[in-house]
């Protein structure tokens, strides 16, 4: 590899083996080529362009590094060749083209494993990098690209570039001075790799040139010249220099020498002011020399304040802004001028005022009273902060609703203003600010007003719709051109009859038209309308005419009747006025109630008679007329009554069966009920009852009667008649009604069963339940301790059992039957006693075996009332039957001479012994059973022997509550084993 530079006078050729490092050494330095290996990965995938190429996942090439310079280097590199494993094209196939590589060489500047920047970019195998910093270590790697598809990039190499001499230092400061004495100072600029050892410093000795003369040399950062000359200009430049070489010299500075107290300056001026702010400006003492560095302090004084003049300003400018003030404040000022060698006297007092500030907005914007239709009055209150100055003028905007254009209606001093020429009912923002010497304030928040409306102004004359008719007229108008400011609300429309001075409203309302009635048929009528809104009406619109057409007849008057008899009358009419067509036909209606007549006569006469009415009943009449215009009005209704008459016939004879008296027998009474007939005006005196053969019965003004003494289940043919003092009326229908036949007798009571608590009757002969067709039913009753008797049973049977009575009572009975014609007498009462009651089982006796006897006890009965009890117990032997053995009071008994091979059973019962009459034995208890004791041989053991005994002891008999607890758990037993049958068949 041959690298050609064209900024350097020497060419090296340097074989170079892969892996080797090398130096070579030359006078002014020395550089270092080495070179490395560098893996380049090629995934290329069979998609691509030339899918018939293919590489192997990492490639080597070398990565040389052929020349270093002091800030650039050479680099070369292997483009990445074809692994031995890709495939051979086959035979008929051309070779497939060579890919195309792009190389990008990245640099870093941070070490090996620190961020790398692109520095070169191309499809060459080799590129120098230019403008690197000199003895700075840098690591570089390349990178292959083809078709957009990145490598894995090399390893890096690692190379550092030449060192050189020093750069340009930066020019030296002046830490210090006096009038013949400067002390510069620098810093040490970058050394490219090679230690700083000396500082070049020269100076131009305050002559004024451009031949500079060396001052200092030396490894030190700063110097000190002395005996100079007071206020004297010197220029200044330095150099570094290594072991490389000397940099180049700084920039020419200039420093001046301090000179002797400045002269005081001038009083400052005022350049600018603002509200907070004063801009003040000062000049430099007179023959002060341009070199003198002086500076100046601003002295500042606010009246008033007390504090003396301080310190706000300290600096080398001639002017300064003071901030932070107070609007219109007058404030003092004064200048102090310095230097090295010390301050000046202050200069003379100015006196510079601030700005005012502009004032707030105006309070307390209101309408001033009452608004009118086209003006109103503003008022408003001054600002409270007038910003340091007085407000010199207002100003008064006005905008019509909520449009953003504004116009200025007031401009003055005064706090108030008449906004007029305003429109009636329109809605307006008003708004002031004011101005004074610090400018203009900020508006205030606009203040709606509402101008009160005015009535509209006229309207235009109503005008007609279509064709008038005989009685009514359809008016139609357009709303005022001038609303007032509100819209309009209503109209009022007024007619003037004819000959009529006044005019009289016959509309009202919202709407737009209106439809005039009640009018007479060809009149003409005049018409007028107004406008109203809120503010109220406006003025009368000009009168409009307006003819009606012919129309229907005027409404008859009321027609006349006469009634001839109570069943007929004559109505007559008279001929109403025709409203200019004559009456064709009249029309009649006629009816019993005023809102359901119905027409009964059409024609052109002027009378007509109705017949077929009702006597002493209300009728309703009217007419009307008709002519070719239409139909007229109906008349007034005329309520007429025709004369009294006889009552009407009876209608709806039934039988009474309700509230019918003791005495009431159904088998030889009739109970009548009947409905009043209409009286026909005269009231009802008397009803005729006719019962055929037998004699007419004559009753009162009444709708019930009840008919005796008449024949058990006997037919009767009834009428009945109604009277007044006009006479009889017609008869009613015949109804025919039947006697019930006589009610039965008694049955003879019996006692066929009796306890100490119970009594079964029987009566009659018949089954013991009732049939479905039995009609005969019985009263059973019986006498309480207040000799009343109750009712027990009520019923078609023939046996009936009474319960709870008490033992040894007599009771009183009684039973009558009964059935659909009525209730038979009572029998005679039946006394009945019950009869004693028993004692109560025992319990089963106690048997414990002594020997050869045995003692058998039981337990104790009380006396029943006042009755003692005796006990009986009875024995039995084997298969024999039982037999007493003992009877008395005694509560246990010891049988003797038991057999030892014979079995025994015992019981026991209570006996009643009664005074007067014979006892009465309870039921026997349960048995008890007494086995024979058991005989074992001689051979057996004392132990078998002492079992056997205990085998001989006699079996107690369970008692009551083990008997009660075995039957408990079984009964738990079989619910459980139900359950779990449950949960396994059904459940699961």
């Amino acid at each position: 590899f041959i690298a050609v530079l064209p900024f350097i006078q020497a060419v090296i050729l340097v074989q170079v083996n892969p892996g080797e490092s090398f130096t070579i050494q030359r006078d002014d330095g020395q550089f270092q080529c080495i070179t490395g290996t560098f893996l380049f990965p090629s995934p290329f995938f069979p998609h691509l362009a030339h899918p018939s190429f293919s590489f192997i996942a990492h490639t080597s090439f070398y990565l040389p590094i052929c020349l270093i310079f002091l800030q650039g280097v050479s680099l070369s590199w292997v483009a990445p060749s074809r692994t031995e494993g890709d495939d051979e094209p086959k035979e008929g196939e051309e070779d497939p083209a060579e890919p195309s590589f792009t190389y990008e060489v990245s640099v870093s500047y941070s070490g090996k494993d620190g961020k790398y920047k692109s520095a070169y970019s191309d499809v060459e195998l080799s590129a120098t990098l230019q403008d690197l910093r000199p003895a700075t270590d840098y690591h570089v790697r390349v990178q292959a690209m083809c078709n957009c598809l990145q490598g894995i990039p090399s390893e890096p190499v690692s190379f550092t570039t030449l060192s050189c001499e020093p750069d340009k230092p930066s020019p030296p400061r002046k830490a210090s001075g006096t009038k013949s004495s400067l002390v510069l100072q620098w810093k040490a600029p970058c050394d490219n790799g090679s230690k700083i050892q000396n500082y070049i410093l020269q100076w131009d000795e305050g002559k004024g040139t451009d031949t500079f003369e060396q001052c200092y040399y030396g490894p030190q950062k700063q110097y000190r010249l002395t005996k100079l000359s007071t206020a004297s200009r010197y220029s200044f430049r330095l150099a570094a220099k290594n072991d490389m070489g000397v940099s180049e010299f700084s920039e020419v500075v200039h420093i001046m020498t301090s000179c002797s107290v400045p002269a005081p300056p001038l009083s400052p001026e005022l350049i600018q002011s603002g509200v907070t702010w004063l801009c003040v400006r000062w000049y430099r003492p007179a023959g002060s020399p341009k070199e003198d560095e002086i500076s100046y302090v601003l002295e500042m004084e606010e009246e008033g304040s007390g504090y003396g003049f301080q310190a706000s300003y300290d600096g080398d400018d001639l002017s300064h802004t003071v901030r932070n003030l107070h609007r219109s404040t007058t404030y003092r000022f004064r200048v102090v001028a310095y230097n090295a060698e010390g301050k000046s006297n202050p200069s003379g007092v100015s006196e510079f005022t601030t700005a005012p500030d502009r004032p707030g907005c105006p309070c307390r914007l209101a309408v001033k009273g009452k608004p009118h239709p086209t003006s109103f009055r503003l008022t408003w209150d001054p600002p409270k902060d007038n910003g340091g100055s007085d407000v010199t003028k207002y100003v008064a905007e006005l905008s019509e609703g909520f449009s953003c254009s504004w116009n200025q209606v007031y401009s003055g001093s005064a706090v108030e203003c008449v906004c007029d020429g305003l429109s009636p009912g329109c809605s307006y923002q008003a708004r002031v600010h004011c101005i004074s010497a610090g400018g203009e304030s900020p508006l205030t928040e606009p203040l709606q007003v509402q101008t009160p409306p005015v009535p509209p102004g006229p309207c235009q004359p109503p005008r007609v719709i279509g064709k008038p008719k005989a009685r009514e007229v359809q008016l139609r108008w357009a709303p005022p051109l001038v609303d007032g400011g509100s819209a309009v609300s209503s109209y009022s429309v007024e007619m003037f009859a004819p000959q009529m001075e006044e005019g009289r409203e016959v509309y009202q309302g919202s709407e737009v038209d209106c439809t005039v009635g009640s009018l007479l048929p060809g009149r003409t009528y005049g018409f007028r309308l107004r406008a109203a809104n809120k503010a109220g009406y406006g003025p009368f619109s000009e009168r409009s005419e307006v003819t009606t057409g012919p129309g229907a007849p005027e409404a008859c008057r009321p027609p006349h009747v006469t009634c001839k008899s109570p069943t007929c009358a004559v109505i007559s009419w008279e001929t109403p006025s025709c409203n200019g067509a004559a009456v064709s036909e009249y029309r009649l209606e006629w009816g019993a109630a005023e809102g359901s007549m119905q027409m009964c006569y059409t024609g052109a006469a002027l009378s007509h008679e109705m017949r077929g009415l009702l006597p002493a009943t209300n009728y309703f009449c009217r007419v009307q007329a008709v002519n070719v215009a239409g139909v007229g009005p109906f008349s007034d209704a005329v309520l007429c009554q025709t004369p009294c008459s006889v009552p009407a016939p009876v209608s709806n004879v039934h039988e009474d069966e309700q509230a019918r008296p003791l005495l009431y027998s159904p088998s030889t009474c009739l109970g009548l009920r009947w409905e009043a007939p209409c009286d026909h005006g005269s009231e009802i005196t008397s009803y005729l009852i006719d019962l055929g053969e037998r004699q007419p019965i004559l009753t009162g003004p009444v709708t019930k009667y009840i008919i005796q003494n008449l024949q058990p289940d006997t037919t009767y043919r009834i009428r009945i008649q109604a009277l007044n003092i006009l006479g009889a009326g017609p008869c009613s229908h015949t109804f025919k009604l039947k006697t019930k036949p006589l009610p039965p007798l008694p049955p003879r009571l019996e006692c066929t069963a009796s306890s100490h608590q119970t009594l079964r009757f029987k009566w009659g002969e018949g089954p013991a339940k009732a049939q479905p067709t039995d009609s005969l039913q019985y009263h059973l009753q019986m006498e309480d301790k207040s000799g009343r008797f109750i009712s027990l049973y009520k019923g078609p049977c023939h046996t009936h059992k009474v319960q709870r009575l008490n033992e040894s009572t007599s009771y009183a009975f009684r039973i009558q039957a009964f059935n659909e014609a009525g209730e038979g007498p009572f029998s005679t009462v039946y006394t009945f006693t019950t009869p004693r009651s028993p004692p109560a089982p025992l319990k089963a006796p106690r048997v414990e075996r002594v020997d050869e006897s045995c003692e058998v006890s039981w337990e104790t009965l009380p006396p029943m009332k006042g009755d003692p009890v005796i006990y009986c117990l009875q024995s039995m032997q084997g298969n024999s039957e039982f037999k007493q053995i003992y009877k008395g009071s005694a509560t246990s008994y010891q049988l003797p001479n038991l057999s030892s091979s014979t079995e025994y059973r015992f019981r026991v019962c209570a006996i009643r012994q009664c005074q007067d009459a014979p006892e009465i034995i309870g039921p026997y208890s349960s048995t008890v059973i007494l086995l024979p004791p058991r005989v074992d041989s001689p051979g057996v053991s004392g132990t078998t022997g002492s079992k056997a005994a205990e085998a001989q002891k006699p079996k107690r008999s369970m008692t009551d509550e083990q008997f009660s607890f075995l039957i408990i758990a079984l009964l738990a037993v079989t619910s459980i084993l139900i359950a779990v049958a449950i949960q396994y068949f059904v459940i699961e």
